[in-house]
């Protein structure tokens, strides 16, 4: 189903992608900041689930939906500008798991990681630009599309989840100081407000 000598070419080439800091790792940390270890790792579940998912619809003709009908592109891009802001301003208004309350259930980390993912131009775009360089076009499409994303995600997640957990570790810890509680939820916010404005702008470029 896939040339294997395509196949240990798509892997240091997406791995080393996947160890490169972006948006889906920035929200990685920030939930670990804010809610610990477990919605540190489910978000990273979540994110891998939309590697997966953007590498079946790709595989399914997303490229040519994208080319007819780009407005669809962008309405999709506000959607997650609109909801990682609201990200942050629920975290400015709600105290850091570890300050006296209590977390956020692993079901809506998962749930926040998936929607960033499926929202972010370049979590898209890099599966409609990158993938299609390792595919074989004597072979049939879809499953190879499948095969890559599954083993992006699996990539993806064991990066996402190591840092994650890190900052998952340490971020409940410091939230015991009222004073730095109040400082990480700033910078956790500011985090969520960034990886908002990054996918706007990334959406403006030519």
């Amino acid at each position: 189903m896939v040339d294997l000598a395509l196949f240990l070419a798509f892997l240091p080439a997406a791995l080393a992608l996947v160890l490169t800091p972006g948006p889906d790792t920035l929200f990685t940390m920030a939930q670990g900041l804010r809610a610990g270890r477990r919605a540190a790792l489910a978000a990273a579940a979540g994110i891998s689930t939309g590697n997966v998912i953007n590498s079946a619809l790709a595989g399914a003709g997303l490229g040519i939906i994208v080319s007819a009908a780009p407005w669809v592109f962008g309405i999709v891009r506000w959607i997650g500008v609109a909801y990682l802001l609201w990200l942050a301003w629920k975290t400015l208004r709600t105290p850091l798991a570890g300050a006296n309350t209590r977390t956020i259930r692993p079901a809506r980390a998962y749930r926040d990681g998936l929607i960033v993912n499926l929202s972010n131009p370049s979590a898209i775009l890099f599966v409609l630009a990158f993938m299609p360089q390792f595919v074989d076009p004597t072979l049939a499409i879809f499953p190879q599309f499948l095969i890559f994303g599954v083993t992006l995600a699996l990539l993806n997640f064991s990066v996402k989840a190591m840092v994650g957990a890190s900052a998952g570790t340490v971020g409940p810890w410091l939230a015991r100081n009222a004073r730095i509680e109040r400082g990480l939820r700033y910078v956790t916010a500011g985090i969520f407000g960034a990886i908002a404005a990054r996918v706007a702008i990334t959406g403006l470029r030519p």
